[in-house]
């Protein structure tokens, strides 16, 4: 099988197969139905759940295969509240249940308030869902997917899809985010052999 038969392709070519590949495959599929039903503001299914997909497929191993869990991040700074982000996360909860993996729902309007207390660091106050996928530890797990308006799968990738489709993690240097990549880069490595890890 030939796993690396989109790298190198033009974006256009790869933005095609990747939304091929992640809307056939049976978890991601359910996972975005459930997502559009649920209608937070500014919803994005992101990073793994959609690229190990897309690995999985490549070579050949069943949906879900390797995967944690299903990222949803949503923007809504109308309440930056903890109680408010909690309510979402129980509605979710209740709104997903019987999918395959468990979904991780964030409100990344306020990810600027807890995130120096948990890794040490401060963080940039986003301004979109889009924009946080910006400042992954990796430019390969920056890659998000949602239905717009009219259904149809819209894609938003700030580094392209070269590095999905290449099977190479490659470091987003804007934050401090070294440990990350390289716990996150040895994980994978596990799963799909096929991938190589750019050092930091």
């Amino acid at each position: 099988m030939d796993h690396l038969r989109y790298s190198g392709l033009p974006f256009e070519a790869q933005r095609e197969a990747f939304l091929a590949i992640v809307s056939a495959d049976p978890l991601v599929g359910d996972a975005l139905a459930r997502a559009r039903a649920l209608a937070l503001p500014d919803w994005l299914v992101v990073s793994g759940v959609l690229y190990n997909s897309v690995w999985n497929h490549l070579t050949g191993k069943p949906s879900g295969y390797g995967i944690k869990d299903v990222d949803l991040f949503y923007f809504d700074d109308g309440d930056l509240s903890y109680e408010a982000e909690d309510a979402v996360i129980r509605r979710a909860a209740k709104h997903f249940e019987g999918l395959q993996l468990p979904v991780e729902v964030r409100n990344q309007a306020r990810v600027h308030l807890w995130y120096p207390r948990k890794f040490g660091q401060p963080c940039p106050r986003y301004s979109s869902a889009s924009e946080s996928i910006s400042y992954f530890a990796s430019k390969t797990h920056a890659v998000g997917v949602r239905y717009d308006a009219g259904g149809q799968l819209k894609l938003v990738a700030p580094f392209g899809l070269d590095d999905i489709f290449s099977f190479r993690i490659t470091p987003n240097q804007v934050m401090d985010n070294q440990r990350t990549h390289e716990t996150k880069g040895e994980r994978a490595r596990e799963n799909w052999p096929e991938i190589s890890v750019l050092l930091w």
